[in-house]
């Protein structure tokens, strides 16, 4: 059940901007990676410097933490094949650039080799600031994401969203896992970037809150203390976006092709829309208890889409692979509202031709190891997708 709060009214108020429609937003982080020796380059300015003079929008490009990494974002989306083309749009600019200078896309969790101790960080006392309090953990996060929003119509209804969603945090990260190797190891984790992530103050699991007043009342707290100085460093695994009026999944690692970021967008999607949906006809959303949606992160971080998870409150369990075939065909409705049967469909392919981190440790094992042609292997699914 979720967490009791006490909520003391009357202190900080957090507006939601509502979306009266289930608009889509994707944030897509990309590492930077030399074309000859594969390792990170510290060259997003000079790589920015040349694409937002090309790109119609240039706010479609975003910096980030490490000067080894962009982030390509889309406008407010209609649904999933919009945000796709979106996407393309601004790569079909940013990869050019790329090649000017000698720089290639890579779409993982993690990189395979690189080494944290030549990163440079991007300007900015936010980023300072960051890095000054977390040392160590925070110098580590050599880790790349993709970020979904799904607009929601209802400010009451974001955080029993939330917390019904939850049920799938597993699904989105084992479809999504892609940072099994780190700093040279094979570290046994689909996604070693999910449980290095959750080291920095207030990123990891969200707490599950009955009503937006408890979720004002945790802000307040952490802003009273000097956890967080505004909003956005709320850096939970899932959570409300209130200014865009949205419910953002950050749960999935990087991702190296359309088609698999496609699959997990409908997803997203149509989880957030049926979820919503039954909320609003009234229907009780199940809600797993803290300890169990604990132990189904580690569990597909560990064994990707190979994991066992907990699939209710009286602890009932599936493979993770049966349990995604059940969920696709109960979406299908929603789906064909939204207009993503195909995409949402083309989530049971990840499973089969593999996740991201299953044809990583592939490439490592038919090459003796070698981590070069790993990121050589990324890198040349996206190329090939783009053409």
């Amino acid at each position: 059940m979720p967490v009791p709060f006490l909520c003391n009214r009357g202190r900080v108020r957090i507006d939601f901007q509502p979306s009266p429609e289930p608009t889509l937003g994707v944030e897509w982080e990309l590492a930077l990676v030399d074309r000859r020796t594969r390792d990170l380059r510290n060259e997003a300015a000079h790589l920015f410097a040349r694409a937002k003079a090309r790109l119609p929008d240039p706010g479609r490009l975003h910096k980030e933490l490490l000067k080894n990494t962009v982030e390509i974002v889309t406008g407010v989306c209609t649904g999933v094949g919009d945000a796709m083309a979106d996407l393309r749009r601004t790569l079909e600019v940013v990869v050019p650039v790329g090649d000017e200078l000698g720089l290639d896309l890579f779409g993982a969790g993690t990189h395979p080799f690189a080494s944290w101790t030549g990163q440079q960080l991007t300007e900015g006392h936010r980023y300072e600031e960051l890095i000054n309090r977390t040392q160590w953990w925070g110098r580590q996060m050599l880790i790349w994401g993709v970020h979904v929003h799904v607009g929601l119509p209802v400010r009451d209804r974001v955080l029993p969203v939330l917390s019904a969603l939850l049920n799938y945090h597993p699904h989105l990260q084992a479809l999504s896992a892609s940072s099994p190797i780190w700093a040279g190891v094979d570290t046994g984790y689909a996604s070693n970037r999910a449980l290095m992530f959750q080291q920095l103050p207030t990123a990891g699991l969200p707490f599950q809150f009955s009503t937006w007043e408890e979720f004002e009342s945790f802000v307040d707290d952490q802003l009273t203390t000097g956890v967080i100085d505004g909003l956005s460093e709320v850096r939970w695994d899932i959570r409300p976006a209130p200014h865009l009026g949205t419910l953002e999944n950050r749960v999935c690692d990087g991702v190296s092709t359309f088609a698999d970021l496609s699959a997990l967008v409908a997803l997203t999607q149509c989880l957030v829309v049926d979820l919503d949906s039954r909320l609003a006809d009234g229907e009780p959303l199940p809600v797993l208890p803290p300890w169990h949606v604990q132990e189904n992160k580690w569990r597909a971080a560990r064994y990707g889409v190979e994991a066992i998870i907990i699939l209710n409150a009286r602890s009932d369990e599936a493979l993770m692979t049966d349990d995604l075939a059940a969920l696709v065909t109960r979406l299908e409705p929603v789906a064909a509202r939204l207009g993503c049967s195909d995409e949402l469909g083309s989530v049971l392919d990840i499973p089969t031709r593999g996740a991201s981190y299953q044809r990583q440790r592939a490439v490592a094992a038919e090459t003796g190891g070698d981590l070069v042609a790993v990121v050589d292997s990324v890198v040349g699914e996206l190329r090939a997708e783009l053409g």
